[in-house]
């Protein structure tokens, strides 16, 4: 393949694999040789790591250079790990002396102040630890000379918060090093432009070359169908556990997705139920201990593991040649999250990568086959970026006051030449300084809250030397909920998890974490003391929202809903179904909003089949069961999951219009955030990241429930006096857009006033069936004798719903 030229060891280094560098790897390096930034897009196994750091590796092979040369961003601590050892082996042997190095959280002290004297040539780490090294003064002289930044995985951050600060620390790196060069990398991205946008200075899009691979092999990927039935009722697949087991006994490896937590620890205990053959297999999640995590990692890179058990923190990246096949648990949610799961199968560019979902459910057997058709039609997930957050800002800008005093005007073209923040204005950044010098009006009497002073006319520096400690021991943008860890006797830590479920153990009591069964002998500070057990535990649970099915996806399904000439390809069950709810209802047009009502055991229901998520249709139920209330409609709760929302009360709802008038996400939607949790939970998190409240002192780290009383107090004080406060803007902003999913809710009522169909049913419809199993239910343990009651339940409920008398 004729392309750029490149130099002897590493030429020497692929001839001696009779290997070809691919056409998007050479054409990587002729943008980096005319100094152009640029967006790699590349199907996975297609050697998009070796193509972000070949311009480097050919430069220092050209001329060795003492000096940091490039950043490597990504989003997990375990890429730059796994990445590290992916690029050694090659490097050594080429011969070449560069060395590569990681910086987390979890690295050393001792190295990481070794690391800002004499750095590494490539340094791997991510944007929280870059912004750490941003707030020290030898910042300016540690990053003189880099000359690129390779941000792997860059649709897993761009949108987000962490997006944010990594936005603000590319525009200071470039403002310290402007020749700099800015390489995006991704196997699963919908728009391409919008990243290019996001990667360039000053959200140019024109300065960033867009470089495609060759698309990879197609997916093989099936819908598994134990029996040829698919349940009525449940979201985790779990029924099919033998079949799975099996799938794993004919693989080499298999990798297991599941979408929470807990249903991973359950998922993994049912298989070990049915693991005859004795077969190795692990769990992973974010919640074990670090070096639980490593060691499974580890294992898996050397084919010790048949299969592993794990959940998103797995969703990325991690070179696993040898996972032949990847079963997702339950609905995708998503196309894009779908397709990078099964790219873990193989990491070969030219095999196909298997993969099998199972459906939990009816609902989520169309929703499996809504994710196949949207990959088949190459149809990945919508991509929506946002204005840059305001706490994500003033840790930014203190953490620039940290490395030096700034000018505020020189700054502010800084901080707009970054995507998210193109639109900061004046006002709003004037602000943000004020916010951070006082703490705000409500709160300047205290000294505690000024972090900044004036420095001579339009400058500012921190107040003291103690800020700049303060700082680096508290910033980060991932504000997990209150902790505590468990651990055996020795000291050995397994993980974490929320106090709020800790709260609810005594000792004596059994769960299961880790692929463990544990019994909690006492609680000592933020630990509970566990030993090993051999009998039936609950499920550990974890609090936050879930991952609600995308827009698209949701589109498709009602496509579904409305197509019968479609209905040949679904399982006889789910065909007859979609036959009877058609007979005793009615099936919605896309455009249309089904409302059913009908009694039940000396109940009334209403059941809307909205198709907008979970998290919009919990902030529905709330505000549903307020106007009922209001109504005298004596509501008694309402069930979600995410395709319909059932409201259930005392008395019939005969007409369910007004209970759904635009007007609700106005003053009732405010009054309703303002009072319960949701508000607060927001004001927690954007109060630690923006820098008001502190996780850590030196020499002690708060408690999750000291963090939470003060950060309660001061929202309780700026609430009554300062209500126009930043970081009660920011939270209000974040309850809205990340909590509410009040986009899809405004997208929920509007199709109400408009194209609302009510059909009262005399009895329970088949459609309503997967939501009605779990009313009352939804607080039950998972597992055993509880599931059996419910599968039951459901058949019953189910016979009633499909009789068509």
């Amino acid at each position: 393949m004729s392309g750029p030229d490149l130099p002897e060891p590493v030429a020497r280094w692929f001839a001696a694999r009779d290997w070809q560098p691919r056409r998007h790897q050479l054409q990587m390096l002729e943008r980096a040789r005319a100094g152009r930034s640029a967006l790699l897009i590349a199907a996975t196994g297609a050697g998009k790591t070796l193509a972000g750091f070949l311009p480097t590796i050919c430069e220092l092979a050209e001329k060795s250079a003492e000096g940091l040369h490039t950043l490597y961003i990504s989003p997990l601590k375990a890429l730059g790990v796994d990445v590290q050892r992916n690029l050694l082996g090659p490097m050594e042997e080429m011969g070449l002396p560069i060395r590569v190095e990681t910086r987390s959280g979890d690295t050393p002290s001792d190295r990481k102040a070794r690391q800002r004297v004499r750095p590494p040539q490539i340094l791997l780490t991510t944007p929280e630890s870059l912004s750490l090294l941003l707030s020290y003064p030898d910042s300016f002289t540690l990053f003189a000379g880099l000359k690129a930044v390779v941000i792997d995985e860059i649709h897993a951050f761009a949108r987000d918060k962490r997006g944010d600060l990594l936005s603000l620390s590319l525009a200071r790196l470039q403002a310290i090093a402007p020749a700099l060069r800015r390489v995006g990398l991704s196997a699963t991205v919908s728009d391409p432009d919008a990243y290019r946008h996001w990667l360039a200075p000053d959200a140019d899009e024109q300065l960033v070359d867009l470089v495609i691979g060759d698309p990879g092999a197609e997916p093989n990927l099936s819908i598994m169908i134990p029996e040829g039935r698919v349940p009525w009722s449940g979201h985790s697949g779990r029924y099919a556990a033998k079949q799975v087991m099996e799938e794993i006994e004919r693989h080499k490896t298999t990798l297991v997705f599941c979408n929470t937590r807990s249903l991973c620890e359950l998922i993994f205990q049912d298989l070990w139920k049915v693991n005859d053959k004795a077969l190795p297999i692990g769990v992973h999640h974010g919640s074990l201990a670090l070096e639980a995590r490593r060691k499974v990692e580890a294992a898996m890179a050397d084919g010790r593991l048949r299969a592993l058990v794990c959940t998103s923190s797995l969703d990325l990246g991690i070179d696993w040649g040898n996972v032949e096949l990847v079963i997702q648990m339950g609905a995708p949610k998503g196309s894009s999250r779908l397709l990078q799961r099964i790219g873990r199968a193989n990491h070969r560019l030219d095999e196909p990568s298997e993969g099998e979902i199972v459906p939990g459910n009816r609902f989520e057997y169309l929703e499996a086959r809504a994710a196949l058709d949207a990959i088949d039609a190459g149809e990945l997930d919508p991509e929506i970026f946002r204005p840059g957050t305001l706490d994500t800002l003033a840790q930014h800008i203190l953490a620039c006051a940290c490395a030096a005093p700034f000018e505020e005007t020189k700054l502010l073209a800084e901080l707009r030449s970054a995507a998210p923040y193109a639109g900061l204005t004046e006002e709003v950044y004037h602000q943000v300084i004020n916010y951070i010098a006082t703490g705000g009006y409500a709160l300047k009497a205290y000294d505690k809250f000024r972090r900044l002073t004036p420095d001579g006319p339009g400058r500012w520096r921190i107040t003291q030397p103690a800020v700049a400690q303060q700082h680096r021991m508290n910033a980060g943008i991932i504000v997990d909920n209150p902790m505590m860890d468990i651990r055996f006797k020795n000291g050995r830590m397994l993980g974490r998890v929320e106090e709020g479920f800790a709260s609810t153990l005594t000792v004596g009591d059994h769960i299961f974490f880790a692929g463990l069964s544990l019994e909690v002998e006492r609680f000592k500070d933020s630990d509970i003391l566990v030993r090993a057990s051999a009998k039936e535990a609950r499920l550990v649970t974890y609090g936050g929202q879930r991952m609600s099915m995308t827009t698209h996806l949701a589109d498709r399904v009602r496509a579904f809903l409305a197509s019968p000439d479609e209905w040949h390809r679904f399982p006889d069950d789910v065909r007859e179904w979609l036959e009877v709810q058609q007979r005793r209802s009615k099936l919605p047009q896309p455009d249309e909003l089904l409302v059913e009502t009908f009694p039940f055991e000396k109940r009334h229901y209403m059941v809307m089949y909205s198709f907008e998520g979970w998290n919009a249709h919990q902030s529905l139920g709330m505000l549903i069961t307020k106007r009922m209330e209001k109504a005298g409609l004596k509501p008694l709760g309402f069930v979600a999951n995410d395709y319909a929302i059932a409201v259930y009360g005392l008395e019939p709802i005969d007409d369910p219009a007004p209970l759904l008038s635009p007007d609700i996400l106005e003053a009732e939607f405010v009054e309703w955030v303002e009072q319960s949790m949701l508000l607060k939970r927001a004001f927690r998190e954007v109060a630690v990241i923006g820098g008001l409240v502190e996780r850590q002192h030196p020499g002690k780290r708060k408690t999750g429930k000291q963090v939470s009383f003060s950060t309660d107090l001061i929202y309780d004080v700026l609430r009554k006096y300062e209500p126009e406060h930043l970081l009660m803007k920011a939270a209000w902003d974040d309850a809205r857009a990340r909590m509410t999913e009040l986009g899809r809710l405004a997208r929920l009522v509007e199709r109400a006033a408009d194209q609302m169909v009510h059909v009262p049913a005399p009895r329970v419809t088949p459609m309503a069936v997967p939501l009605m199993v779990i009313v009352g239910r939804e607080a039950l343990p998972s597992g055993g004798a509880a599931e059996d009651s419910l599968l039951i339940e459901a058949e019953a409920l189910a016979e009633e719903a499909m009789r068509l008398d």
